[in-house]
């Protein structure tokens, strides 16, 4: 019989441990359980799991903090590569895929949409009016991203979900600074009406038509129209 590779162990015991980050077991900001804990609970040796617990630190899920344990601090490996590319990417290239991003999600959102997608869409939208009539920077910032990540996340397409939010952390500085202080005047609110309309109405043309309409509208940040 053949013996089984170290490398072969160690990788089992990161898939064993990303499943458990993946799923939700050890969601973002949780401490992961103490070494000995999960030598007991794997089976495994020491040198097994802090090479499996380092090449995991290593794709960005997991940090070690000194004296303190080690945390989960993201749940998807491919968001923080991408987050890493946008971060060094040309501003102009980042604004240019994450507007055709833009028009696949609202076009694909329209053909996948539930009734209960519609609802949350719509409670985005209502927060955003909201924080506008409030003149509240950090309530529209959220809203406005809930919006359009949510536009991404209806279209069901994992790779296109997982690409759009990779552009949150840009989206949120974007209409931030364009944006604050937020005005009662919002333009831009009937265009975000009309894409989700379209969505309602399962009409991924009407979809598209809108999402370009406000991208046209605002080419460089499609949230600058609130204080023009």
């Amino acid at each position: 019989m053949k013996q089984i590779a170290r490398s072969s162990v160690v990788d089992a015991v990161v898939d064993q441990l990303r499943q458990r980050i993946h799923n939700g077991t050890w969601p973002v900001g949780m401490k992961i359980p103490t070494e000995v804990k999960l030598i007991e609970m794997l089976g495994v040796s020491r040198p097994s799991l802090r090479e499996a617990v380092r090449s995991l630190v290593q794709l960005g899920l997991l940090e070690t903090r000194q004296g303190d344990g080690t945390y989960v601090v993201a749940k998807d490996e491919v968001k923080v590569v991408l987050q890493n590319v946008m971060r060094a990417a040309d501003s102009d290239e980042v604004t240019s895929v994450r507007h055709s991003l833009d028009l696949l999600a609202a076009a694909q959102a329209a053909r996948r949409r539930t009734d209960d997608d519609v609802a949350e869409l719509r409670a985005a939208l209502d927060g955003r009016r909201a924080a506008v009539r409030d003149g509240d920077i950090d309530a529209f910032v959220d809203h406005d991203v809930a919006f359009h990540v949510g536009i991404a996340q209806v279209s069901r397409n994992s790779l296109l979900s997982s690409l759009y939010q990779s552009f949150e952390g840009v989206l949120r500085d974007s209409i931030r600074q364009f944006n604050d202080p937020v005005v009662v005047d919002d333009p831009s609110n009937e265009m975000h009406e009309r894409i989700l309309l379209a969505i309602e109405r399962a009409d991924a043309e009407a979809a598209t038509v809108a999402a370009r309409g406000l991208l046209e509208a605002h080419p460089h940040d499609e949230s600058r129209s609130v204080n023009d």
